[in-house]
């Protein structure tokens, strides 16, 4: 198989680096990629989608992967069905799953998806009036895409009101915040479930657990996502179960029924709490940094399972994972993260002598460029994942830091404790 996988970050790259040695396939082509992805395949410029579809049937490409939301919020999959091309990813409709939070929300009240209690409005009054009604602190959410960034977790009911009204006049995220959605907090531990779909059938992925905040203990701004391990114990046989039947079955028959059938990633964020499964959101894509450890775990072609997902085959698929293994991803960040953009600084990184080093980690490369010498730049806010492998979580965490510790830019930071709730 030809395979165009569409996106620029340690996703994409991750994506590219599984299908590398997937005996099914070919060539591999990034739109656009990053400075290291050409390592796997062939960067192209293209950034219009019909374009790109163009580039795809010219170029008979047999399977499209798309990595991030907003392309499929934009209606990528659409426009390349259109011209009968095989995409992997949810229609426009399907993919208000995440370009909406309002639509989420009302998705999971109408499918009967145990959520947090919540008003969705583009009314200060209300949203002043239901604020009363909840205990600190108090989540609120602008409507649209916001790049990971568009959740605040209010201390106040001040400070959820001032958050609110910075979304509503468009002060904080533009559009995307002109509706707002308030909850109430719930407290226990999250997790990220993934399910491949294919319309019909699903199947679930090992169950992972990402590090949002900034700094050591959960502590500092929320980030796009600072590390993550999987499988984690935390999600027992008895949680998933309580997954699949309480919120994925209810969701994809709900969609269907509503003449929405759901065709790729659903990814479920959750909220644990006494051992119950509350859905925070829904995203449409395998998450960043999750799939970077996720894509090393399976022991079964990935190029075909997504293949027959996109082609309503996945009955047929062969999905293997990896037995005792663990697998565990730092990311090391720029210094103005996530606060701004950083000075480009150039990437060393020491020769590996452990074989053990070598052959049970990986780099999967997000923020960075090339300069004209081809020097390798940290030039984005989340430069590089460190993904270590294990028969244990200790063991795959220790060999992440031992592979973070052999790369080096100016103002490269990082969290030292991933992993920590297993592992306690």
């Amino acid at each position: 198989m030809d395979i165009l996988i569409v996106g620029s970050g340690g996703r994409e790259y991750a994506i590219g680096y599984a299908l590398k040695n997937d005996p099914n396939v070919n060539k591999i082509y990034f739109a656009p990629g990053n400075g290291a992805t050409d390592k796997l395949g062939e960067n192209i410029t293209i950034s219009d989608y019909k374009e790109l579809a163009k580039f795809a049937k010219e170029n008979k490409i047999d399977l499209t992967l798309v990595g991030p939301e907003a392309p499929l919020v934009d209606g990528i999959v659409d426009i390349f069905k259109e011209e009968g091309l095989i995409i992997f990813g949810p229609s426009k409709a399907a993919a208000q799953l995440e370009g909406s939070k309002v639509f989420m929300k009302n998705c999971l009240q109408k499918y009967g998806v145990p959520t947090a209690r919540y008003i969705e409005t583009s009314s200060l009054e209300e949203v002043k009036e239901f604020i009363k009604s909840l205990k600190e602190p108090i989540v609120v959410k602008a409507d649209g895409l916001c790049a990971g960034k568009g959740v605040i977790i209010a201390k106040t009911k001040e400070e959820a009101i001032n958050a609110a009204s910075d979304m509503l006049s468009g002060k904080s995220f533009g559009d995307a915040g002109k509706k707002v959605v308030i909850e109430e907090y719930l407290d226990g531990f999250e997790l990220s479930v993934f399910a491949v779909c294919d319309g019909k059938d699903y199947v679930i992925l090992p169950a992972a657990q990402d590090h949002k905040r900034l700094l050591d203990n959960d502590e500092g701004p929320n980030t796009g996502g600072m590390g993550a391990y999987a499988p984690t114990p935390l999600a027992t046989p008895d949680l998933l179960k309580k997954v699949e039947e309480k919120i994925i079955k209810p969701t994809l028959n709900g969609l269907a029924q509503d003449n929405i059938p759901y065709t790729g990633v659903l990814f479920i964020g959750l909220m644990v709490v006494d051992d119950e499964p509350y859905v925070l959101e829904y995203n449409v894509r395998f998450g960043d940094p999750e799939c970077e450890e996720l894509m090393v775990l399976f022991d079964s072609s990935v190029a075909d399972m997504l293949y027959k997902a996109a082609t309503g085959n996945l009955k047929k698929a062969e999905v293997k994972f990896k037995e005792n293994t663990y697998a565990v991803g730092v990311v090391l960040a720029s210094k103005n993260y996530p606060y701004g953009k950083s000075e480009p600084a150039e990437i060393i990184i020491d020769e590996i002598v452990h074989e053990d080093l070598k052959e049970n980690s990986y780099i999967a490369y997000a923020g960075v460029s090339k300069d004209e010498e081809g020097k390798l730049l940290a030039t984005g806010g989340r430069v590089l994942v460190c993904v270590g492998l294990g028969n244990s979580i200790k063991e795959a965490r220790d060999r992440a830091y031992m592979l973070a510790g052999q790369v080096h830019f100016a103002g490269k930071k990082c969290r030292m404790d991933i992993a920590h709730q297993a592992l306690k």
